[in-house]
C-alpha cells in the first residue's frame, strides 16, 4: 500500500518574506522592487499611520520619526 503524504497545516503563502524597511521622509512613496528588469512594475504607496508595505516585494516604507509615533 503506498504511504500517504502529509498535507502542511498552513498552504505555503504565495507572499514573499518581508524584505527590508526603508526610512523615507515624505509620502506616496514609488516603489519598483529594486531589481532593475527583475524588479516588478512601480507602484505607488501611500503612507498610512507613517508606514506602507509594497503588495509586490513586501519592502515597508516607514517615515523617519515615526518609529515612536507620528512625525510633525
Amino acid at each position: 500500500m503506498p504511504m500517504a503524504t502529509p498535507i502542511p497545516a498552513h498552504p505555503p503563502s504565495s507572499m514573499p518574506a518581508p524584505a527590508e524597511t526603508i526610512m523615507v521622509t515624505s509620502s506616496p512613496v514609488a516603489c519598483d522592487g529594486g531589481g532593475g528588469a527583475l524588479g516588478h512594475p512601480r507602484v505607488f504607496l501611500t503612507l498610512v499611520a507613517g508606514k506602507a508595505v509594497c503588495p509586490y516585494c513586501s519592502r515597508e516604507y516607514v517615515l523617519s520619526g515615526a518609529v515612536g509615533g507620528m512625525a510633525g
